[in-house]
Parts: structure tokens; C-alpha cells; sequence
């Protein structure tokens, strides 16, 4: 056996079937209809390793487009790991631009057009050049609705006729986004400007006027991969065939279950339609999910099994090949502000059982509802992550750690051990590895400067690890060049806290535990959804927000918007299912209503001095209003924070972990008498009822800080 058939066997062992007949179809056509946790990233590289090891071409031949930039970086770092360099990993518009930079100045008089991140001022000069009076909400609509037409190639003369054809609602009057969109193209002419669509579009007029250009692109990359390929929209289609031309060795994988970005101009009809377009192409189907348990798995088949319309003819059924977990629990709450405090107080307990924050994620259906669970974990001294916030290496807080690391490399630091030289570096900007503040942003900024310590960490691992790699270990210059090539590919490392995303920002992550939250009628679906077409992507939604979890799944729902408010119903995609938690469809009102009202009457929802409804989530864990005057024994308190810091400091924990500081003042305001009393206040649920209610109790009861502190030793 020579050594390229040992590695050629190396690299297919492991595959289950499906995967390895996706990674050795032959050259040509290739459909991978991929589930959700089926490994399609596995299948992908091997793949193109595959082909590479096997002599059809160099890495550099291969163009792999991925729809983000973080999921480029990490399909080239497993090639890395599979000793394959030089594919062209990138994203439809990050390779898009890379040639037109290349070869297309001369189109633009020697100066490609500037490229502009936000377009929403050229918006607002064409709605004013149109005669229109709009606001900047009424612009960003606008904005939105232009982009999809231009991903979907639809001209501003064609506006009003195609949305028409297809049912569209626009922002406004039809004729007047024509006349808007009008004037935007003029916008940016002028300005000397182009936006990303123009990048995509101008790249494949590019090809196809410039023979000279399409035949060094195409002879540059031979083999292409498109993931997510049930997300290209019609304009990356015309890219994609330009770069293809008369060949056809593409593979591309997709599931047309996850089809979720329409209002971008996104459509599954390509990867529906590949088989028919692409005559005698290899269709294979990975169905064997290896990142959730059966009984995640098992709810979203029972979801996605309902669906209807053209992307439920090619649904999968997953298979589940993880052993049993926890069921999937879901709970109806009194309202929005009890779902965002129970959450928290969950997911601080998650973490001081020892679950690590970063594989915890809260999702709802709207970034809107993101700022009740910011300011419910921030209470409850919980880090966050924001998905689909400030990139990461732009971020103020990183930019200046950088900045701290690059002098550094200029001084006697450079010459230490790497592990050793970036937390010193980091000192410089605040930044310590057992000093995190208790919540909030700075606790976010503080976690995110950690990254990059973690960060460095695994450089010095990946490079000790990789048999390529020669020489000594790396140093703190070659560590600020890594960080410089991540920052250039936005490959951002895991931040530390609790991922707080919309369901559309959770595509293509997972985590160990989800919270997906707001369940209701009007928010999942939305109200907006009015067409089946748009029903039934609001089904793809909740199923790619389950699919997201691997071990414990949590779905709940506030029975109103704000205390006192009108009820609202379930969810149409999980009214049916019957899920225990969950009222049944066929249960009586009464009998739901009796239900809830007991769950209810064990809530702390009125408060205990003036009798007002509170809905502030601090205000509910101590059971008054900050207008109300305080009841708290100030001497138990101080004792109650003298013990937490020293069993703080016994476990080398934050004290956080143990009691927020607003749990404490509860505790010394309503002085529980028994296991029951201090169970029923928030932020003490059973795991720290056992370990803490002991020495709480003692510290009520007038106890010593010492006694608290040797029953908590008895206890563990």
C-alpha cells in the first residue's frame, strides 16, 4: 500500500456510510441533503481532502463558499488538520470581491467604487430625492426591501409587477419603493460607492465581458463546494454559474428544512431543483444526528414532520445516535418578566452546577426581546454573549487588548513563554484571570479579553499538535500575526457567557443547553406571517431553534406580555404535540386557568408594601417596589456577605455563583424560617438549597459566620 492510498484509508475511517458516500462520490454533480448535527461540515473537508489526496488537484483549486465568515475559518482550520493548505475558503462575497479587486479596476477608471458597510444613508438621500417624507424606521425598511430585490434581480422598473406576481407586502406604496430604489442606484453612482450586492453582481458581469478574466478564475479554481446551499440566493446563483461556466464539478450541501432567510432573498428552490438541472448528479442524504439526544431529535421530527409545501418533499427524518437524555421540559409563565427571571435564575444554576456559560443560549424569535434577559442575567451576576452584535475584533475592549499585545511583542515579554506573556500583556488594559466583575458589560468586556487569552492557548496547542509544524513554539509575535489573520477572516474565538440569539442568528451554532423562549401566537409565528409560504418558514425556525440543542432543551412561553395582560395562546407549531407543561389541546380553560393560577399564587408577584403588581425583575426577587421602603436586617445581611466570600474563596469561585447580591437582600428582608420559606425566594433553587441552606438558615436563626461556614464543609 503506497502512502497515499494509507492516507486516503486514514481519512475515510470513522465516516459512517452516508458520509462516506457523500466524501468519495466522483467528480462531477454531487447533492448532499445534510440534517441538522448529521457532521456536513465532517463530510465537506473530507471531501475535499478526498479529491486532493487523490491527485484530481491542488488545494488552491478549490473554492469552498460558506455563508459566514466565522464558518470559512473553521472549515479551513480542519482542512489544516487534515493536511490540506490553500483552499479558498471564503464567503460568496468575500471571494466576490477578492477578484473584482483583482481584475476589475480597469472597468472603474483604475478605482473600484468604494464598498460601504451601511447603505441606509443612501436611502434616506433617494426617498428625499423621490419626494418622500420617511423616518429612519421607515428608511431601514426600505433599505431591507431594496437589498432583497437586488439579491433576488429584480430592477427597479420590475419592481412593482414582480411583488405583485409573487404576493409581496411592501414597506410602502410599490411604486414608490420603485422610485426610491431608482434614485438609490443614482445615490451611489454618484457617491462614487457600491454595496455588497453590487460586489456579487459586479463580479459576474465581470466574467462574463472580460474573457481574459473569466479564463484565469476558471482555470484558478476547478472544484467548487457551496454549503448551506439552501440559503444562495438568485444573485449568488449568477456568481456561482459565472465561476462554473461549461463545467459542472460543484458539490453542494443543504437541507431544505433550514430555509429561513427569505426576507433576504434567499430561496431553496436551487438545492430543490439541483437533481434536475444537473442530470445524473449524486444525491445523498445524511440523516444520523450525532449532536443532540433522541429526545431533542424526536421533538423536531415531530415538528418538521407537519410541514407542507415544496421544501417538506425533501424533509429528513433524523436519526438520533446519542444516548438518552433529559426529557425536553416546557412551562407556561404569568408573563414576559417572570419567563426572563426564571430563565436566569436557570441558568445561573446551570452554571454553578457546573455547566460552562458558553454552552448555554437563550432564543427567542426577535433581537427585541433580547434586553429583558440582559438585564435578568445581569442580575443575576450572569455573563452574555449578544450574537449578531458588535463583530468581535471590533469590538472597543479587544481592539485595545490587540493594541496591548502588540507592544508588548516590542518589549522583554516577547522573549517569554506564550502562556506566560499575554496574560502579563493583558494586565496593561485591566484584564487579570481570577478577578471577573460580577455582571453586566463589563463583565461581557471582561470575558471577551478572555477569549483571547483561551485564544492563545490553543495556538500552542494546534501548533505542538500539528506534525507539520517545525521549530519552537511560537511567541508573542507570532501569536499578534494569528490574531491579525483572524481578525482579517472575522473568525472569532468562544466568549464565555450565556449566547443570547435570535433564531436566525442561532443558524449553524449549538450548544449544550437551550432556552427557546416566547412561544406564543404572534411571536412564533409572527403576526406578519400571513401566507402559508410564510407559516411554514416560521416552523423552520422553531425547528432549527431545537435542533441547536445537544442535551437539555427548554420551551416556554409568558401567558401574557406584561402582568395584567391580555392571555394569549400557545404556539400553532407546538399546541399539538401535547407537551406535558404545556396546556392540551383538548384541556378545559377552567382547568388550564386553575393550573396556572396556582403556579401563580407560589410567584412573588405583588408587592409587599404597597401592593402593586411588579413586573422589574429585581423588584420580584425581593417582593417590593424600590419606592417602598426596605425591611432588610442590615446585620444579617453583612454576615450573609462575610460567609459567601469565604466560601467563595474556599471553592475559588466568583461569590456570584454562590448568591447574587440581590438574592442576599432578599434573604435578609424576609427572613426565611424553613427549607420552604428560603426555596421560595428567587435565585435559590434545590442543587444550593443543599449545599447552602444549612448555613443560611443558621445565619437567620443569629448564627455565626464560622458555624455557617464549617456546615457548608459538612455538607460537601
Amino acid at each position: 500500500m503506497t502512502a497515499r492510498d494509507r492516507a486516503i484509508e486514514e481519512l475515510l475511517a470513522g465516516l459512517d456510510p452516508e458520509q462516506r458516500e457523500a466524501v468519495t462520490a466522483e467528480p462531477g454533480p454531487v447533492c448532499v441533503l445534510a440534517g441538522a448535527g448529521t457532521g456536513k461540515t465532517r463530510a465537506v473537508t473530507h471531501r475535499i481532502a478526498w479529491r486532493v489526496l487523490r491527485g484530481d488537484m491542488r488545494g488552491q483549486h478549490v473554492t469552498a463558499v460558506t455563508f459566514t465568515a466565522r464558518a470559512a475559518g473553521e472549515m479551513r482550520d480542519r482542512l489544516r488538520g487534515l493536511g490540506v493548505s490553500g483552499v479558498n475558503a471564503r464567503t460568496f462575497h468575500s471571494a466576490a470581491l477578492r477578484q473584482l479587486r483583482y481584475f476589475g479596476t480597469g472597468r472603474f477608471g483604475g478605482q473600484l467604487p468604494e464598498l460601504v458597510d451601511s447603505t441606509l444613508k443612501f436611502t434616506a438621500i433617494a426617498a428625499a430625492r423621490a419626494g418622500l417624507q420617511t423616518t429612519r424606521a421607515k428608511n431601514y425598511d426600505l433599505t431591507t426591501e431594496i437589498e432583497w430585490a437586488a439579491s433576488s434581480l429584480i430592477g427597479p422598473d420590475d419592481y412593482v409587477s414582480a411583488i405583485a406576481a409573487l404576493g409581496r407586502d411592501a414597506p410602502i406604496a410599490p411604486e414608490d419603493v420603485a422610485k426610491v430604489y431608482a434614485a438609490y442606484i443614482e445615490a451611489k453612482r454618484r457617491a462614487g460607492v457600491m454595496d455588497f450586492a453590487d460586489v456579487l453582481a459586479y463580479t459576474a458581469d465581470l466574467i462574463a465581458d472580460v474573457d481574459s478574466a473569466a479564463d484565469q478564475i476558471r482555470s484558478q479554481y476547478r472544484f467548487f463546494v457551496v454549503d448551506e446551499y439552501q440559503d444562495v440566493t438568485p444573485l449568488q446563483q449568477r456568481l456561482l454559474d459565472a465561476w462554473l461556466g461549461d463545467r459542472d464539478d460543484i458539490t453542494v450541501v443543504g437541507d431544505a428544512s433550514q430555509t429561513i432567510y427569505s426576507f433576504t432573498g434567499a430561496t431553496s428552490t436551487h438545492l430543490l431543483d439541483f437533481t434536475r438541472r444537473h442530470r445524473g448528479a449524486a444525491l445523498v442524504r445524511l440523516v444520523r444526528d450525532y449532536r443532540s439526544t433522541p429526545q431533542v431529535v424526536g421533538l423536531a421530527n415531530r415538528i418538521i414532520g407537519e410541514s407542507k409545501g415544496r421544501e417538506a418533499k425533501m424533509r429528513l427524518e433524523l436519526i438520533g445516535q446519542r444516548p438518552d437524555g433529559p426529557a425536553v421540559t416546557a412551562e407556561v409563565f404569568a408573563d414576559e418578566a417572570e419567563e426572563a427571571d426564571m430563565i436566569a435564575r436557570r441558568c445561573s444554576q446551570y452554571i454553578a452546577d457546573g455547566v460552562s456559560p458558553s454552552e448555554i443560549a437563550v432564543l427567542y424569535r426577535t433581537n427585541a426581546q433580547s434586553q429583558a434577559y440582559e438585564e435578568s442575567l445581569a442580575s443575576y451576576g450572569v455573563p452574555t454573549v449578544i450574537t449578531g452584535a458588535a463583530r468581535f475584533f471590533d469590538r472597543p475592549e479587544v481592539r485595545q487588548a490587540v493594541v496591548a499585545l502588540r507592544s508588548a511583542a516590542k518589549t522583554e515579554l516577547a522573549h517569554q513563554p506564550l502562556l506566560e506573556a499575554v496574560p502579563a500583556a493583558l494586565e496593561a488594559v485591566g484584564w487579570r484571570p481570577d478577578s471577573p466583575p460580577s455582571g453586566g458589560a463589563q463583565r461581557e468586556a471582561y470575558e471577551a479579553v478572555s477569549a483571547l487569552a483561551a485564544l492563545a492557548e490553543q495556538f500552542l496547542e494546534h501548533h505542538r499538535a500539528n506534525p507539520d509544524e517545525d521549530g519552537p513554539d511560537p511567541d508573542l509575535d507570532a501569536f499578534c500575526a494569528e490574531l491579525q489573520r483572524r481578525a482579517a477572516e472575522q473568525h472569532a474565538p468562544a466568549v464565555a457567557g450565556v449566547t443570547l440569539a435570535s433564531l436566525h442568528a442561532a443558524k449553524g451554532l449549538e450548544w449544550d443547553a437551550v432556552f427557546l423562549v416566547g412561544l406564543a401566537e404572534g411571536t412564533l409565528p409572527t403576526t406578519f406571517a400571513r401566507t402559508d409560504a410564510a407559516l411554514e418558514e416560521e416552523r423552520r425556525l422553531l425547528y432549527v431553534g431545537i435542533t441547536r440543542a445537544r442535551e437539555r432543551l427548554q420551551l416556554s412561553y409568558g401567558l401574557a406580555r406584561n402582568a395584567g395582560g391580555r392571555e394569549r395562546r400557545l404556539s400553532r407549531f407546538l399546541a399539538p404535540l401535547g407537551l406535558s407543561g404545556f396546556p392540551r389541546p383538548s384541556e378545559p380553560k377552567t382547568a388550564a386557568s386553575k393550573q396556572r393560577n396556582a403556579k401563580r399564587a407560589n410567584k412573588i408577584l405583588d408587592c409587599s408594601g404597597c401592593g402593586k403588581t411588579l413586573t422589574d425583575a429585581r423588584d420580584r426577587k425581593l417582593g417590593h417596589c424600590a419606592d417602598c421602603p426596605a425591611t432588610m436586617d442590615e446585620s444579617l445581611f453583612e454576615r450573609l456577605r462575610e460567609w459567601r466570600i469565604t466560601i467563595a474563596k474556599r471553592d475559588a469561585k466568583p461569590a456570584f455563583t454562590i448568591f447574587t447580591d440581590v438574592t442576599l437582600i432578599a434573604i435578609a428582608e424576609r427572613c426565611p424560617g424553613s427549607d420552604s420559606e428560603l426555596a421560595s425566594l428567587h435565585g435559590i433553587g434545590k442543587s444550593k438549597l443543599d449545599k447552602y441552606g444549612p448555613a443560611v438558615l443558621h445565619l437567620v436563626n443569629g448564627g455565626e459566620v464560622e458555624g455557617a461556614v464549617a456546615l457548608c464543609e459538612a455538607a460537601s
